[in-house]
């Protein structure tokens, strides 16, 4: 057979020099998209990004402090990310509207972290997964990402929310807990026998602060949808109007932090704040400090470095997603991941926390008005701002309204429908097992752990579902050409049709065709492979054909393959089996591989006529 595959063309443009040698791992361009985005930019955009970077920066000012209590650090680490971390994937990433910092995904880890391991390693930890989120991104592997199935997303994302609302139960009752231990169970223990120390004024000032950010939250939804509005055809369209328009731009979780501190000043609760806990909010960012990195405990900290790794580059292109969604764009994924690495790098050395992209903010940034990388810019510049003239009054927040505030993010962050019995009756078996294992192991033990097994799990029913595509049918002998000399015998010629894909989880049914150790199952002398519709071959899956070629060369029989595929043949080739097996026996259409069958019938009883002839006694003379 000539070295081509049937039904494909050579590939044109060849140069007479020979081919060009490729590179084995292209590189990705480090092109931000701030570059693309200045280019026609003008007066009318710069507005735009301002109001929406301003309203950003407000709506990130406590969220970034209490993502960075809930972690088990001071406030001043998540402002300190918020502003570095937010400055550095705004100018150098892939979205035009991505808004980067601290994230509630990463409360659960960090603290988990933190607790095992220390701060001084946390921020060793988060160098090195910046420098594999940076790789990850040079590496061209961001669209990697997108093959974690959904069911795991769903499943670690209300894990996540579930833990973050229990890490917030002691703050949010007043507890008298000392320090959470990292795990669910522990947690729980605690917490349960420190229920005789609640705090009602605490209780009061937290159930009050839910109340005001559920409320304007649902307030903003209305009034924005009243703007929106289409009016009717016989009326004008009215204007918006002023407590409208402030709906809609003021946060919740703002307006809850201002009436919470002024109640705690005015009526001097006895409520525990961040002064009396953390001693207050430095003004300023904090000098640049070297962490002290070895080898020895790069190894201890390759866990915590990949789970940082994995569960920033998903939130972030999750994030990213959403976000093209929202403004009919598309993002580069290995520049966000690039830029996203280069922040997580430096913002350690400040004392930030892992930072990444953030759905909630990057919403907001959009409803806004934002449209380019600018409104980022604005936003941590204004977080800087705030930081810088108002860190004194930071020591009045009570930390009951972060405990609220974040009590509402994780209830927002969850998808709780999913738990349904109608949601669930939608979908396959495989389906709730991932996503109800992901979950429960997510709040169980760790997110490793449940991503890990939440993957094999996924890859187990791939395998499962794509073994039950293959299919190894019979063709009827009505069915088959017949040969030059004549219709082919049905005994001893048998023909299968194979669709799907033979790989090692499927080769179980090729082995059914004939059983080597079974010596009383008759054999076919010609077993033809009609392979048009196998899509994809394996080594494992040739390495059967090869066994099926060996068995039936020992038993007289001979495997005649016709019509494979690019990829198939290719294989088949490559490996040798096309040798081994003889050239003439591979075959390009089924009325081929069934004129090969009738040579090798005739062949094969001309060699029989022969031998019996050599066995029958000589005549006896007359």
């Amino acid at each position: 057979m000539p070295d081509s595959v049937p039904g494909h063309a050579p590939v044109a443009g060849t140069p007479r020099s020979g081919p060009r040698l490729r590179q084995p791992f292209p590189l990705a361009a480090f092109h931000p998209r701030l570059r693309d985005s200045l280019r026609d930019y003008d007066r009318a955009t710069f507005a735009k990004d301002l109001a929406a970077g301003l309203t950003v920066g407000v709506v990130a000012l406590p969220l970034a402090m209490a993502f960075a209590i809930a972690s088990g650090l001071p406030p001043q680490a998540g402002l300190f990310t918020a502003i570095i971390a937010g400055f550095l994937i705004a100018a150098l990433g892939g979205s035009p509207v991505q808004i980067g910092g601290p994230a509630g995904a990463f409360i659960v880890i960090v603290y988990g972290i933190v607790a095992r391991y220390g701060v001084a390693n946390l921020l060793i930890a988060t160098i090195l997964a910046g420098m594999l989120l940076f790789a990850m991104g040079l590496f061209r592997l961001g669209t990697l990402v997108r093959f974690i199935p959904v069911a795991i997303v769903i499943g670690f994302t209300n894990g996540i929310a579930v833990l973050i609302m229990v890490s917030q139960i002691g703050d949010f009752l007043g507890l008298r807990t000392g320090k959470l231990p990292g795990d669910f169970l522990s947690q729980m223990r605690v917490l349960g026998q420190a229920l005789p120390t609640i705090s009602w004024p605490t209780v009061a000032l937290a159930l009050g602060s839910l109340a005001v950010v559920a409320g304007w939250s649902r307030l903003a939804r209305l009034a924005d949808r009243r703007r929106h509005a289409a009016p009717a055809p016989a009326q004008p369209p009215a204007a918006p109007g002023r407590w409208s328009r402030v709906l809609s731009m003021v946060p919740g979780t703002v307006v809850a932090l201002v009436l919470a501190t002024a109640a705690n000043a005015l009526l001097e609760l006895p409520v525990e704040t961040i002064g009396t806990r953390f001693g207050g909010i430095p003004q300023g960012l904090p000098p640049f400090a070297l962490p002290h990195l070895s080898w020895q405990l790069a190894q201890q900290l390759l866990a915590p470095t990949l789970t940082i790794a994995l569960l920033g580059a998903i939130e972030s292109l999750l994030c990213a997603r959403v976000a093209d969604s929202l403004i009919d764009d598309r993002h580069d994924p290995n520049q966000e991941l690039m830029a996203q690495g280069i922040a997580n790098i430096v913002t350690p050395f400040f004392g930030g926390l892992p930072a990444t992209g953030t759905i909630a903010r990057t919403v907001t940034n959009v409803r806004s008005g934002g449209r380019t990388p600018v409104a980022g810019i604005i936003h941590a510049a204004t977080l800087l701002v705030i930081m810088l003239a108002a860190a004194p009054l930071a020591s009045a927040i009570p930390l009951a309204t972060l405990a609220a505030i974040l009590l509402y993010v994780a209830w927002n962050m969850g998808e709780w429908h999913v738990f349904g019995l109608a949601h669930l009756k939608r979908f396959s078996n495989n389906y709730r097992i991932i996503m109800l294992g992901t979950f429960v192991l997510t709040v169980v033990f760790d997110l490793t752990v449940a991503v890990q097994v939440g993957l094999v799990l996924a890859c187990l029913f791939f395998i499962y579902r794509m073994a039950s595509l293959t299919q190894i049918e019979p063709i009827a002998p009505a069915e088959l050409p017949p040969a030059p000399g004549g219709a082919l015998p049905a005994g001893e010629v048998q023909a299968y049709r194979m669709t799907g894909a033979l790989f090692f989880g499927a080769v179980n049914k090729v082995e059914a065709l004939i059983d080597p150790r079974d010596r009383s199952q008759p054999a076919p002398a010609v077993l033809i492979l009609e392979v048009g519709k196998l899509v994809a071959l394996d080594t494992t899956g040739l390495d059967t054909l090869d066994a099926l070629r060996r068995t039936l060369a020992r038993r007289g029989g001979t495997l005649v393959v016709c019509n494979a595929a690019a990829q198939v043949f290719s294989l088949m080739r490559r490996a040798g089996f096309l040798e081994r097996m003889g050239p003439e026996n591979c075959c390009d259409t089924l009325a081929a591989a069934c004129a090969r069958a009738g040579v090798l019938l005739a062949g094969r009883a001309a060699r029989d006529a022969a031998q019996a002839t050599q066995a029958a006694p000589a005549a006896p003379p007359a």
